[in-house]
C-alpha cells in the first residue's frame, strides 16, 4: 500500500511512475490506493487531476504457487471504470503495449503471466525499432479462419493457437484473437469474427463467474450478431476452486488445449 500510494502521489504531481508488484496477489494490499485513489482521481476532480501511473506485475496461475498467489485479475480490474487493463501474450505484445501504457494519461494495470517470463518470441524488425508502440484496446487476429472464433488473451492465446492447430488436422479452421486489452476490449474485432464464424469459444485461467469470458459472451448477445450464432457459446475457464497446490490437481483445475478442442468440436457437432 505504501510504494503504491508513493507512485500515485507521483503521477498526480506530473512523474510517469511503474510500480511492480512482485504478485498481483499483492496488489490486494493496495487494493485501495488502486481503486479509489487511482482509478477515480480524474472523474472526481472533473479531469483536473490525472494519474498516469502503471501498475505491473505477474499474474495468474503459478506452477505450485498454489491459492494465494494464483489468481488472474483480470475481470477484477476489468470491472472497475477509470482504469485500463492490459494483458500481453508475446514479446511484440509486452513491448508495444508496455510502451503505450507509460505514455498513457490514465492509470493502467499491466497484466504480465508468472508462467510467460521465460518464453521466447520472434521480433519483427518494425517491433525491434525503439518508437514501437501498439494501441491499448486494439486486439489481435494471430490466426485466421472461418469455423469457430476463438478469444483469449496472455498465455492462453498460445493454448489456444495450440489448440487450432490440433483442429485443422481434421479440418477445423479457429481464427484466434488476442484481445490485448480487456479495458477498453475491442468490441469491434470479436464481433466481427464471430459474425464471419458463428460460433464462439472464450478462453481464461480466471474462475468462470462475471469473468471477461462472460463479459464476451454479454457483448456478443447483447448485439445483432447474436442472430448469426449457429450454436449456444462456450467458455473455457479454470475451474470454480481455489487453485490446488499439488501438480495434478492445478493441473486439473487451468484450461488445456483438450478443454478447448473439445468445446469446439461439441459446438460444431463433431464426434
Amino acid at each position: 500500500m505504501g510504494f503504491a500510494g508513493i507512485a500515485i502521489g507521483a503521477a498526480m504531481a506530473g512523474l510517469k511512475p511503474v510500480c511492480e508488484f512482485m504478485s498481483f496477489n499483492f496488489s490486494m494490499q493496495a487494493i485501495d490506493q488502486v481503486i479509489n485513489s487511482a482509478a477515480k482521481a480524474s472523474y472526481m476532480s472533473a479531469g483536473i487531476i490525472s494519474v498516469p501511473v502503471v501498475f505491473r506485475g505477474p499474474n495468474g496461475a503459478l506452477l505450485g504457487g498454489s491459492a494465494s498467489h494464483s489468481q488472474c485479475f483480470a475481470a477484477w480490474y476489468g470491472h472497475c471504470p477509470g482504469l485500463k487493463v492490459v494483458s500481453p501474450y508475446s514479446s511484440e505484445d509486452s513491448k508495444g503495449l508496455l510502451k503505450a501504457s507509460i505514455r498513457d494519461p490514465n492509470p493502467v494495470i499491466f497484466l504480465e503471466n508468472n508462467c510467460m517470463y521465460n518464453k521466447v518470441f520472434e521480433m519483427s524488425d518494425e517491433a525491434m525499432d525503439t518508437d514501437f508502440l501498439l494501441p491499448i484496446g486494439k486486439a489481435k487476429v494471430e490466426r485466421q479462419g472461418h469455423h469457430c472464433t476463438l478469444v483469449s488473451f496472455s498465455k492462453f492465446v498460445g493454448l489456444s493457437l495450440q489448440a487450432a492447430e490440433e483442429l485443422a488436422g481434421i479440418g477445423v479452421e479457429c481464427e484466434v484473437i488476442n484481445l490485448r486489452t480487456i479495458r477498453p476490449v475491442d468490441e469491434k474485432a470479436i464481433l466481427k469474427s464471430v459474425r464471419k464464424t458463428k460460433h464462439l469459444v472464450t478462453i481464461e485461467g480466471g474462475w468462470p463467474q462475471f469473468g471477461v469470458g462472460a463479459e464476451i459472451c454479454s457483448i456478443v448477445v447483447e448485439s445483432e450478431v447474436f442472430h448469426h450464432l449457429k450454436a449456444p457459446v462456450s467458455r473455457v475457464t479454470g475451474a470454480d476452486v481455489p487453485l490446488p497446490y499439488a501438480k495434478t490437481l492445478e493441473q486439473n483445475a487451468v484450461p488445456q488445449i483438450a478443454n478447448i478442442t473439445r468445446s469446439v468440436k461439441k459446438l460444431l457437432n463433431i464426434k
